[in-house]
């Protein structure tokens, strides 16, 4: 006999909502998008393989060639990112693995004086959320909580879990942490409120498609295709945005978008965006936080 799953079919955390039957959402200033930029700042274990730019030798312990190629994101790619993002005056929300605070302070430093927004985002991106035992997810969700507000000066409100893996129980517990918004699920245009046992907890539109990571590395696009990839998505937003307002992800990793030859056209795309008049350029906790106020129902 085949060994019956004790996981749920089914799922509670939200009812079905078609976009076309919402009342209209509109966004501050008669914005039509609502764009926030994600930059995924992460630290890597030497000792494991993770994301590769080749397959040769990503079996390898240690495996030089690809953690160093990842390990670019933090010596020069994320400045690339903040120069670039700081001169159209877009302020990241940073999907921030807690272990950059003890490696990489001076990334830190460096947003906090753009007055960036950080996001949960585990302890390091070798790490997925899944099968740990309870308490252990909750110790991770713990720790990742209380390393950035020491370092960083703030408690982090927003959660993006490390390659959006969750448990069946991971928003419970990030709920009761009191993180107040998750970027995991990719469902949607708009916010939208889901269940968990005690608190309350924000969905916000992220995307895996708007995503550099998923470009690049799955899709083989060039940095030039990217970056239509983003004009394209914005325009019809844009458009759809006239009658309802919509959110607009974009989701980046400054080992992949730090380089040249793909930072130049993504500052290309983002000339596109902010040549448009009614675009709000938000942090997720402006986005959370105008959502709540003017839609939720206390």
């Amino acid at each position: 006999m085949s060994e019956v799953s004790t996981a749920p079919q089914h799922h509670d955390r939200f009812d079905y909502s078609a976009i076309i039957d919402r009342p209209p959402l509109r966004w501050p200033g008669g914005a039509r998008v609502a764009v926030w930029i994600v930059p995924n700042v992460e630290h890597f274990l030497f000792d494991r393989p993770s994301s590769s730019i080749t397959q040769l030798t990503a079996g390898f312990v240690p495996d030089v060639l690809n953690y160093s190629w990842r390990d670019f994101g933090a010596r020069v790619g994320i400045w690339r990112l903040m120069e670039v993002m700081e001169k159209y005056g877009v302020k990241g929300t940073v999907a921030l693995n807690s272990d950059v605070c003890e490696h990489y302070p001076r990334i830190i430093e460096a947003g906090k004086a753009l007055g960036w927004e950080w996001m949960g985002h585990g302890t390091n991106n070798s790490t997925m959320i899944n099968g740990q035992p309870e308490e252990e997810e909750r110790q991770i969700v713990r720790t990742v909580i209380e390393t950035i507000e020491r370092s960083a000066g703030k408690k982090p409100r927003g959660w993006l879990s490390p390659g959006l893996t969750e448990s069946h129980r991971s928003l419970d517990l990030l709920a009761e942490a009191g993180i107040e918004y998750v970027a995991n699920w990719v469902n949607d245009e708009q916010p939208y409120p889901m269940r968990v046992k005690s608190g309350s907890i924000l969905s916000l539109p992220y995307s895996v498609e708007i995503n550099d990571f998923a470009a690049f590395l799955e899709q083989g696009q060039s940095g030039e295709a990217f970056a239509q990839t983003i004009r394209d998505q914005f325009d019809v937003l844009y458009e759809d945005g006239a009658q309802t307002g919509r959110v607009m992800a974009i989701c980046l990793h400054p080992f992949l978008i730090g380089h040249p030859h793909r930072s130049k056209h993504f500052a290309s795309a983002l000339a596109h965006i902010t040549s448009r008049r009614e675009v709000w350029l938000a942090t997720g906790g402006e986005i959370a936080d105008w959502y709540k106020r003017n839609y939720l129902k206390n």
